[in-house]
């Protein structure tokens, strides 16, 4: 990871309490976007003015409109490699989606998807080794996101809410690409018969949390696609789609990462 001086951290608040845009101060720091975004936000939180802290409205707790379509992804994601923080010192939480540099498309789909279930809200993206981290605050989290608790996610029941539910029922294949998305990926895998080799694509997902799984194979018998358990030594986390006819259904509707 690379670190920055106080001194160039203080220079780019400056500037940004002056009014620069944060790709201004980055080009002239040379610091990374996502780095000088974070500066920023970290400063307008301990000056009380934190994005999220004033949110104008929110579905679950004043009816206001949710995407709905963006909100199923994003429960997909959340299930999988998202967490909600409460750091010390901020006033509100924020919702975290660990994305690899290996798929830059999608992480942009991470971050849309925020930008479109909290429109009023900040979303950043913090650089991390060999990943970022894309993050959006809101004192609403918990209200869109009512599965967060302590400990790990495998470690706890995750059950969704019924409003979740019919979210899910509605815009189903959102939420399997948010799940493939963050504990899943398309591959290709080979054999050999008679001296010649085969080759034949496949879709894995794989979470420790027996609720995650069966919100996922739930969805996909939904959908009409075939699945199959397979147990990594004795602990069946491994959900299996091979099938021709379900790959070609998951090829039309999820596709590789990218």
């Amino acid at each position: 990871m690379e670190f920055h001086s106080l001194e160039t951290r203080q220079t780019a608040l400056s500037l940004l309490r002056g009014g620069a845009r944060n790709a201004e101060v980055a080009r002239r720091l040379d610091v990374p976007l996502g780095t000088v975004g974070y500066w920023k936000h970290m400063d307008r939180a301990k000056r009380g003015e934190c994005p999220g802290s004033h949110d104008p409205d929110c579905p679950r707790c004043d009816g206001s409109p949710l995407d709905e379509v963006a909100y199923s992804y994003l429960l997909g994601l959340y299930l999988g490699d998202g967490h909600i923080s409460h750091y010390s010192g901020h006033r509100v939480p924020n919702l975290m989606i660990t994305c690899g540099d290996t798929w830059p498309g999608l992480m942009d789909c991470a971050d849309q998807a925020m930008r479109r279930v909290f429109p009023y809200n900040q979303v950043c993206r913090v650089r991390r080794v060999g990943c970022h981290n894309v993050k959006v605050y809101s004192k609403h989290l918990e209200c869109l996101f009512p599965q967060h608790g302590p400990g790990r996610k495998h470690e706890r029941r995750i059950v969704l809410e019924g409003w979740q539910q019919e979210i899910v029922d509605a815009h189903p294949w959102e939420f399997v690409r948010g799940l493939i998305h963050s504990d899943g990926c398309r591959i290709t895998n080979w054999t050999v018969r008679n001296g010649k080799r085969y080759e034949y694509p496949r879709y894995p997902f794989t979470n420790k949390s027996d609720d995650i799984r069966k919100l996922c194979t739930d969805t996909l018998t939904r959908v009409g696609v075939q699945w199959t358990i397979l147990a990594r030594g004795s602990d069946p986390f491994n959900v299996s789609i091979a099938r021709k006819a379900s790959v070609a259904l998951m090829d039309a509707h999820i596709g590789p990462k990218y």
